[in-house]
């Protein structure tokens, strides 16, 4: 499922590291500059075998069959699971926790984007020295996406990278066959809407930062960098983010496209009744939609995202989280050994892609028949697993994140979302926003770079 954005910020949390970050060393594995203890095998042993009690904060359903799991494994150590709230609200306590220093849990889920924040603030623990290097496990992009400065700050759990979802019939009325590229997309996006005044090829909701990212992801940016400590790189007005921008500009303004905010009353309607004829979205949107839009089952099916180079398949990323351990835990290698089964066992695994519809990030699953070769009903028989499976293998690698997400977010609704809302200037609402970060960044204490 889509996951929910910081709404309030971490500006406090943001304001106490960088007051005192100067001493930093941006080389090491640690954040801290401090070098991480290295763990024997005899350690590891005797770390399972204590009678240990592990917090864990996650907002995952049902996740005590994995829990249950690795309790029968480790009969020596319980976990109590938590769940303070999705997104917003578990960040919001995990934050107060740590200034507080008291109350942190063992475990925490945490989306990728939010990674840098809680590093930046020292607040995970580099799990490499415990648990070697785990990024050969993943695609290489989801391995970049929890490793830096030499250390591993988290275990994937699951991903998002985007494909298209399409409504095979309202494409066939139309006779429209499914686009392979964006030049395809847009003739289908301006022919289709010219046919049918009421619906779209496509939404691209303006209130959603994540999904242009991703987009932005795909085209090949980076609009960010972060060096683990204090000096964070701000380009949203790169000639790749520009593309992208300039792509959609015409088509949001001739209206052939909408821009309708999504998770709304009016938008699950629109998916239900045929307004929308095609979604650019991630890989936890096919689960999500038999639910959201039950009336259309067996109408759909899935493709990649429409390519700008065929010869050079590419995809973004939106959503998915990592379990991290925090730094405050005072069990770090039965914490580490937690995080790591609950997401690398094979039972465990399979529970998370097969029972809890979370879109794999290992290859193993990733790579496994049984789990490709799913047919569900609702997509006519469709593999879609294997279809956004290999859609992962081609997500741009090297995308990162700045340590201040929900400032990023808010000010995208402020900016380049209300230029598309408005049908305005796209790229002056691109400019607008990249101001604004870039403004929010200085005034927070980062050294920042534009190119």
């Amino acid at each position: 499922m889509k996951k929910q954005f910081i709404a309030a910020g971490l500006a406090g949390i943001l304001a106490l590291s960088l007051a005192g970050c100067s001493g930093n060393s941006s080389n090491g594995s640690s954040s801290s500059g401090a070098a991480s203890p290295q763990y024997s095998q005899d350690q590891i042993d005797q770390a399972m075998q204590t009678p240990t009690t592990l917090t864990f904060w996650t907002w995952v359903s049902n996740v005590q069959a994995e829990v249950d799991l690795f309790q029968a494994k480790y009969p020596a150590i319980k976990v109590n699971v938590v769940n303070p709230g999705q997104g917003t609200p578990l960040y919001t306590k995990l934050e107060a926790a740590i200034q507080a220093g008291t109350g942190v849990p063992d475990v925490s889920q945490i989306e990728y984007q939010y990674i840098p924040t809680f590093r930046l603030t020292n607040s995970l623990l580099d799990i490499k020295p415990i648990l070697g290097d785990i990024t050969g496990l993943y695609p290489a992009w989801v391995g970049n996406q929890v490793a830096g400065n030499g250390g591993i700050w988290a275990v994937p759990q699951d991903t998002g990278p985007m494909g298209m979802l399409y409504r095979t019939d309202l494409l066939q009325q139309a006779g429209i066959s499914v686009p392979t590229t964006y030049d395809e997309f847009a003739t289908a996006a301006t022919s289709f809407h010219q046919a049918n005044p009421s619906s779209y090829l496509v939404n691209m909701p303006a209130d959603e930062a994540g999904l242009w990212l991703g987009m932005f992801w795909q085209a090949g940016a980076q609009p960010f960098t972060f060096d683990g400590n204090q000096t964070v790189g701000i380009n949203l007005t790169s000639d790749a983010v520009k593309k992208v921008i300039d792509y959609w500009q015409p088509l949001i303004a001739s209206g052939a496209v909408s821009t309708d905010a999504d998770w709304t009353d009016q938008w699950y309607a629109a998916l239900n009744n045929g307004t929308y004829a095609t979604m650019l979205t991630a890989a936890w949107a096919p689960m999500f939609l038999t639910s959201a839009a039950p009336d259309t089952s067996g109408k759909w099916q899935a493709a990649p995202l429409p390519q700008w180079d065929t010869s050079n398949p590419a995809s973004g990323n939106w959503g998915g989280s990592t379990d991290a351990v925090l730094a405050a835990t005072k069990n770090p290698i039965a914490a580490a050994e937690f995080a790591a089964f609950i997401n690398q066992d094979t039972d465990a695994a399979n529970i998370q892609a097969n029972q809890q519809s979370l879109f794999p990030s290992l290859n193993s699953v990733l790579n496994d028949s049984s789990w490709q070769n799913q047919t569900p009903d609702f997509y006519g028989g469709q593999k879609v697993n294997q279809v956004f499976g290999q859609i992962s293998q081609t997500v741009n690698t090297n995308f990162q994140w700045p340590p201040f997400y929900d400032y990023v977010v808010s000010s995208f609704n402020d900016t380049l979302g209300k230029a598309m809302t408005n049908k305005g200037d796209l790229e002056a609402g691109l400019t607008a926003w990249q101001n604004a970060v870039v403004t929010y960044a200085q005034q927070q204490g980062f050294t920042v770079t534009t190119q």
